[in-house]
């Protein structure tokens, strides 16, 4: 594709956003590059960031004031290889694997009602949701209602198994989870779109409440979750899904994408985050305070 996407009648910064497409990575330098970004905003080093990327190996992520506890199977995680990592944002637990997960950092002003929690997710995620209808889905963003406690009282450590209203919903199943943090004016939205949903791989890892029958489990999964090759009807590639949110970014929030890569700072920041804050063991065994700041 061309290094630059979107309309072209947007000029200045806030017409111009930079675009991000990161080779996939562990769950700890992934996290890290995120807050660095975040960082380099709240600095005025950065400009507006889109960034796409993909995880390898798969890992958990879980949510920032998340209980890592016996309803997460950290010997199972460790048995596939696959990481465990926590996040910067709060929510439950994810299994990233067979996804696109995408991060926006943005100063509240950037966007449309951005000093208000629900009005910057639903300006946010309307990128991705107009990606997804390039690809048939009609999506939109969920109303935590129908359904919702049922599955919750089921399976309460996992993020698929309960549409929150800033996620996104199309069939009536969770397609898209988001989380936010903010600070000093700068907003991180980050979220996972899967492109498929490995049943017995995420309920081995995240196994929920033991007493509950995994068949019972299954299900409740199976009814609030699904993955956009399912509701495509065919199998989509990584890449073109990264295209399509893309040009639902770009059109969407009328702004010019422009491929760029990380600043010295931001690579120096996230090696340093990778280190000694996501891939450290104090960071991922114990949740933060709910007063922390990132």
């Amino acid at each position: 594709m061309s290094d630059e996407v979107g309309p072209r009648a947007p000029s200045g910064p806030a017409g111009a956003w930079r675009l991000v497409l990161s080779e996939p990575a562990d769950g700890a330098r992934n996290m890290a590059v995120d807050e660095a970004i975040f960082r380099a905003r709240a600095e005025g080093l950065a400009p507006p960031t889109l960034r796409l990327y993909a995880w390898r190996p798969p890992a958990v992520s879980l949510g920032r004031f998340q209980a890592l506890d016996e309803r997460i199977d950290v010997s199972a995680i460790e048995g596939r290889g696959y990481g465990l990592v926590r996040r910067p944002t709060g929510g439950r637990a994810i299994l990233h694997a067979v996804e696109l997960t995408y991060s926006v950092v943005v100063r509240e002003t950037d966007v449309a009602g951005g000093e208000a929690l629900m009005a910057s997710y639903r300006e946010i995620s309307r990128g991705i949701e107009l990606g997804l209808a390039y690809l048939g889905v009609e999506a939109a963003l969920g109303s935590g209602g129908e359904g919702a406690g049922a599955r919750e009282k089921a399976l309460p450590t996992i993020c698929f198994a309960k549409a929150a209203r800033c996620d996104l919903v199309a069939d009536g199943r969770k397609v898209v989870g988001s989380a936010q943090t903010r600070s000093r004016g700068v907003i991180l939205q980050h979220g996972s779109v899967p492109l498929t949903i490995d049943l017995d791989d995420l309920l081995a890892v995240l196994p929920g409440p033991r007493d509950r029958p995994l068949a019972e489990r299954r299900r409740k999964v199976r009814e609030a979750a699904v993955g956009v090759c399912e509701l495509v009807g065919r199998p989509v590639a990584l890449d073109e899904l990264s295209g399509a949110v893309r040009l639902g970014f770009a059109r969407a929030l009328n702004v010019v994408l422009r491929a760029g890569e990380l600043l010295p700072e931001e690579e120096a920041w996230a090696e340093e985050l990778a280190a000694t804050k996501y891939g450290a063991h104090e960071w991922t065994e114990k949740a933060p305070p709910r007063d922390d700041a990132a």
